[in-house]
């Protein structure tokens, strides 16, 4: 642990515009990860454990669009609708059949599922790391602010991760199919007899999930390695987000998720060798405190 160095960064505007701009960053990916988890367990109470697998997969979909094509874009857009039909499939042959069934039978067919996609990836990709790099058109030299570093791809990257958690915000917000959806996680039984195909909006909602996941894993690839069991940490980490913000709050998750990627990036300062366990250690507080959640919702009857 090194207090001084610390409290020498949180002296310096330099240091403070470079941490935060990294927690920025690192925040809003977690986000974006974890919001398709509170998203399925908001809608359809399913604990998604196979939600880090649908990460790599998106992860590795980018790397291969973008080596293909040089584009950035829509090497993201491939992510999202890859992990998106990945999710339809799997909510239509495993979720779909257990639902409602003991939580650990979910968890095993999950677990399976995860073995399954990381073997499929060795033989697709390779065991070996990879890295999909920054993009040819972001290598550009850094923005200068207050004397701090602002990297134009980390820019990019919150206004991507920005807007696509004000669509989600916007889709469930302000449209039919998300007052149709919530109306679905809070009472099924009366939307089945209005006439709503409860098992088309199951599939949507875990296809967007999944898809977020999606592009959380593409939007990630030029920062993190990319290879098979990468998708357990992030699994972990939305767990802690979600846990923390409140299962099935998105905006608890987007708190959350801001405020552990400012402990990430400032802990690495102070705590080089604890950063990971700052996020337990914040997770058990908030837990002690407040054990549904920091943005919990309230329960209905079914």
């Amino acid at each position: 642990m090194d207090f001084n160095a610390l409290l020498e960064c949180f002296a310096s505007t330099p240091c403070v515009v470079t941490q935060a701009t990294g927690g920025l960053v690192i925040g809003l990916l977690m986000f974006l990860a974890a919001s398709g988890l509170t998203l399925v367990f908001g809608v359809l109470k399913v604990a998604n454990f196979a939600h880090g697998a649908f990460y790599m997969l998106g992860a590795y979909m980018a790397y291969t669009v973008y080596g293909n094509t040089g584009s950035y874009l829509l090497a993201v857009a491939a992510a999202a609708l890859f992990a998106a039909a990945c999710g339809a499939v799997f909510e239509r042959w495993i979720v779909r059949p257990l639902h409602g069934t003991d939580m650990l039978m979910q968890l095993v067919a999950c677990f399976a599922l995860v073995l399954m996609i990381d073997d499929a990836s060795k033989l697709i990709w390779g065991p070996a790391a990879i890295s999909l790099g920054v993009p040819a058109s972001m290598r550009v030299p850094p923005l200068q602010f207050h004397g701090g570093v602002v990297p134009v791809f980390y820019l990019v990257l919150m206004g991507l991760s920005a807007g696509i958690g004000l669509a989600i915000w916007w889709l469930i917000a302000r449209t039919r199919f998300g007052l149709t959806m919530r109306a679905v996680a809070e009472l099924p039984s009366m939307a089945s007899a209005l006439g709503k195909n409860v098992n088309r909006y199951a599939s949507a909602v875990l296809a967007l999930g999944c898809g977020l996941a999606g592009v959380a894993g593409a939007l990630s690839a030029p920062m993190r390695a990319i290879m098979p069991g990468t998708g357990l940490s992030i699994l972990l980490e939305s767990f802690v987000v979600v846990v923390i913000g409140g299962m099935g709050s998105i905006p608890g998750a987007l708190v959350a998720a801001l405020l552990l990627g400012f402990t990430r990036s400032f802990g690495s300062i102070g705590f080089p060798l604890f950063t990971e366990g700052l996020m337990f250690l914040f997770m058990v507080i908030v837990l002690i405190f407040r054990p549904e959640g920091l943005f919990a919702r309230a329960s209905r009857a079914q």
